[in-house]
């Protein structure tokens, strides 16, 4: 009798912590289960249980890349135009949308407003969000954003320009996105932070790798699901050395925490409107809220970090893209030098806000280097409630990935959906659009709260950038595949021919 016991009571335990775990995991389960019920209606990669359709793409990201956007076509032509795909990442199934009135209705939503698990620790929860977002506003305010006009121009004319100088006119191809890149690094510090990283001359090297191999990282926990799995994040390593580099950058971001220098300005004694104080850094208006006690020491290091993190790169990414296709378009290029002309004559200075204004044709080539080659490849949001979208129910608690280069690439919104066309922007052209065919910067209540400072800094770096110089890319865009990391990047950079213009 006693071996009897000895040999049930330990199948006893297991079989009552499977028990405990099935209880346990009974939601998510049943949710898993309604969700493949439901989309398995939808066209998509084929899944299997477990492991999902992610064994079916290359780990390699410009591989992986034009390997999604030949899944993404495939299907499409299955049901005539852009709607709606399936597709699973590890076991969690995901509906992919990309119809303009589709994506309204997630966007437009007050409450489809909460990001996914593929972010990890990187955005804000929907209470902080709630939160902030208002708290947030006026340090984007017009009338702070003209203060960093002179930010934009040091960096850019003084710094950037300088560089390019000894690339020019040598008949050899340069990468200009390493160049973009660390002027764009130099500008989101010094205008998030007061701080010069001065990354374009090669100082604080160890931060600057830091936020570069944080960004790969990212990528790479965003799409592999069993990297989720802490005890596999760590026991390969990665999550180590993650929590390593953001305590390197956090550290960094306290240390310009000027909270002593901005009392002793007198920046934080007595009210007024922070639209008429003097110019200053995202940080000083961040410790200004904290005088009202609305933001803690770590609630004003988390905001600096995310507008750090997502600050730089999207802007290099826009400014890259749009310098490289305006190399394969000669005749665009041209009618921007033109423009230059027009505005600037050959006066090297500082753009007003009235010159920018009449920058009217490089806004479209921005805006259409942004259509095509949106910074952010997918934007993702977890359904807190059943979404119908005509005769689709997608189910409460599925990740929905919005797609913007399939949005912004259908034919039937689109005249030349594949093709950089700057007159797509054309205003007759917009007024004729869905209001949701076009969304580079996110849209709706939970939009980029930074694009008017990202499209200012945009517009400030290319003027001074094409004044001066005319460019041609070495490879034609087939050859640069798309690389979807955190953020669209050339697989093979900006390499191009660079000259100095020679006005008649």
């Amino acid at each position: 009798m006693a071996a009897l016991v000895l040999f049930l009571l330990p199948l006893f335990l297991i079989a009552l912590v499977l028990l405990i775990q099935w209880w346990k995991m009974k939601d998510i389960s049943i949710m898993i289960w309604r969700s493949y019920f439901n989309l398995a209606r939808l066209p998509g990669p084929k899944a299997y249980p477990i492991i999902g359709s992610v064994w079916q793409f290359k780990l390699n990201s410009a591989g992986g890349g034009k390997q999604q956007q030949k899944e993404r076509d495939s299907f499409s032509v299955q049901i005539s135009h852009l709607l709606l795909l399936q597709a699973s990442l590890g076991p969690l199934p995901v509906a992919l949308v990309i119809k303009p009135e589709y994506c309204k209705q997630v966007l437009e939503s007050n409450t489809l407003i909460t990001k996914a698990t593929v972010y990890g620790d990187v955005s804000s929860t929907n209470e902080k969000w709630f939160g902030r977002r208002k708290m947030l506003t006026p340090a984007f305010h017009f009338n702070v954003l003209k203060g960093y006009g002179e930010i934009f121009v040091k960096q850019a004319q003084q710094i950037m320009m300088e560089q390019l100088d000894s690339h020019a006119d040598t008949g050899r191809e340069v990468d200009l996105f390493p160049f973009v890149k660390r002027c764009a690094l130099d500008i989101i510090c010094d205008t998030a932070m007061a701080t010069q990283v001065n990354s374009q001359i090669g100082k604080n090297s160890e931060y600057v790798n830091a936020v570069v191999r944080l960004s790969d990282m990212l990528f790479q926990y965003e799409r592999s699901p069993w990297l989720w799995l802490k005890p596999i994040w760590y026991g390969c390593g990665l999550g180590f050395e993650f929590d390593r580099l953001v305590k390197m950058t956090t550290d960094f971001t306290r240390r310009a925490q000027r909270r002593e220098t901005l009392i002793e300005e007198g920046q934080m004694e007595g009210g007024g409107d922070v639209m008429k104080k003097k110019k200053m850094a995202f940080l000083d208006l961040m410790l200004l809220s904290q005088e009202n006690n609305e933001l803690s020491d770590e609630d004003i290091r988390e905001e600096v970090d995310t507008f750090m993190f997502e600050g730089h790169d999207t802007t290099s990414s826009g400014m890259g893209w749009t310098i490289w296709l305006l190399g394969q378009y000669p005749e665009y290029q041209a009618l921007v030098h033109a423009e230059m002309d027009e505005v600037f004559g050959e006066d090297e200075r500082e753009p007003s806000e009235n010159d920018l204004k009449k920058c009217v044709y490089l806004e479209k080539c921005i805006k259409e280097s942004l259509r095509l080659c949106p910074p952010v490849p997918l934007i993702a949001r977890r359904l807190t409630h059943d979404l119908i979208l005509d005769e689709f129910t997608i189910p409460k608690d599925i990740t929905t990935l919005l797609v913007p280069m399939g949005t912004h690439r259908d034919p039937q919104e689109w005249e030349h959906p594949n093709v950089f066309y700057p007159d797509h922007f054309e205003s007759e052209a917009v007024a004729k659009r869905h209001p949701f065919a076009y969304f580079p910067f996110s849209a709706g209540p939970r939009n980029c709260i930074g694009q008017k400072f990202a499209l200012g800094e945009e517009k400030t770096v290319l003027s001074y950038f094409f004044r001066k110089y005319g460019v041609e890319s070495v490879m034609p865009l087939p050859g640069n595949r798309f690389v979807p990391e955190l953020i669209l990047k050339p697989e093979e950079g900006v390499k191009c021919h660079l000259y100095k213009r020679v006005r008649s």
